[in-house]
């Protein structure tokens, strides 16, 4: 029997997180394994700073962060561009 693909989903359980979480269960096969992993656990938040994510969800699939998750997040320099940090 082959292996089963890990689908792990990052989430810190908000609306947008569940909604990813229904997304990715109903679209999985049963030749997937679907993992929620809770952002709250420092363990789990280790792991997905290690595979790059940098906002929730985020979806890695047998070890690699999903291109659609990968890059996004926070950034000071776009945000000091927008008027963080200066005067109205």
């Amino acid at each position: 029997m082959p292996a089963k693909r890990k689908v792990e989903v990052f989430s810190a359980g908000c609306a947008a997180c569940e909604e990813a979480i229904e997304m990715i269960k109903r679209v999985a096969s049963p030749a997937c394994e679907v993992i929620v992993q809770d952002m709250k656990d420092i363990q789990v938040a280790k792991r997905a700073k290690a595979l790059g994510v940098r906002s929730v969800p985020a979806v890695a699939i047998d070890d690699q962060l999903a291109n659609c998750c990968a890059g996004r997040g926070i950034d000071e320099a776009v945000l000091r561009a927008a008027g963080l940090g200066s005067p109205a």
